[in-house]
């Protein structure tokens, strides 16, 4: 089993470096399911119908979010469909749902949307207690435990992959948009990589327009975000598991 993460898709660049690089990787890879974050597809704030539409139409098996959730309203009219959760740990009487299990290659796959607390401005409740509940909820009925940590700080998803090692399959981090080069496979087995970077605009400052960025560090004064202009890269991270032990052998970085 082949499984690939694709970083936080960014504007409209990023939808289309998806749409013209994603089948060559994963007919590359032999990839078996696919997992895309789009919490920044829209304007590098929430997702639309469309961009979603246009999402599964490349194969991908699930959508995952992140602290963007609701940046466009529309959301709410598709957020209760099967191929998109947002992060669980948001309040109880949220729409949507925080986890979905899927069927592949005779294989049984949750996938678990997390989000952090530090540095976050969002409410939500404790991922490490949530994260531990729903995997007691599904382990037995499932083969593979995935989980896109949508978090801040580094220290918080370092510390969530060593409290769950052994139990999750895969932890990989998102939001930060910047790929990280400490891809793991911990001690008692759990597949760890920090961040796995963006699929959005190559010349940017995490996705958004360079002089904009540089001017709210330079004046500290209020200054619109704008997602930057011109080519975009995009980045993924492949998880190969071992069908017998449904534990990862492998992890490699993409970078296109």
């Amino acid at each position: 089993m082949r499984i690939l993460a694709v970083g936080d898709i960014v504007g409209k660049s990023g939808i289309q470096k998806l749409k013209e690089t994603l089948p060559s990787v994963v007919k590359e890879n032999n990839i078996d399911f696919t997992i895309v974050n789009a919490e920044n597809a829209a304007d590098g704030m929430g997702l639309t119908e469309k961009m979603y539409k246009d999402i599964l139409a490349l194969g991908v098996n699930i959508v995952t979010m992140g602290n963007h959730t609701w940046g466009k309203k529309e959301i709410f009219n598709f957020i209760d469909d099967k191929q998109i959760i947002r992060p669980a740990n948001y309040p109880n009487n949220n729409p949507g749902r925080g986890y979905e299990i899927f069927e592949c290659n005779g294989k049984s796959i949750c996938v678990i949307n997390l989000i952090g607390r530090v540095t976050m401005t969002v409410l939500s409740e404790n991922p490490f207690l949530i994260a531990k509940d729903i995997i007691s909820e599904i382990k037995e009925a499932v083969d593979i435990i995935v989980i896109d940590f949508h978090a801040e700080a580094t220290a918080e998803k370092m510390a969530l992959a060593y409290y769950l090692d052994g139990e999750a399959t895969i932890i990989y981090g998102t939001h930060t948009h910047v790929q990280t080069a400490d891809e793991t496979i911990l001690e008692k087995g759990t597949a760890f990589i920090t961040d796995i970077g963006m699929t959005g605009p190559k010349k940017s400052v995490i996705g958004m327009d360079v002089d904009v960025s540089i001017k709210r560090f330079e004046t500290a004064l209020p200054e619109k975000y704008k997602v930057a202009e011109g080519k975009s890269k995009f980045n993924g991270v492949m998880f190969e598991i071992d069908d017998k032990k449904n534990k990862v052998v492998k992890i490699e970085r993409i970078n296109k």
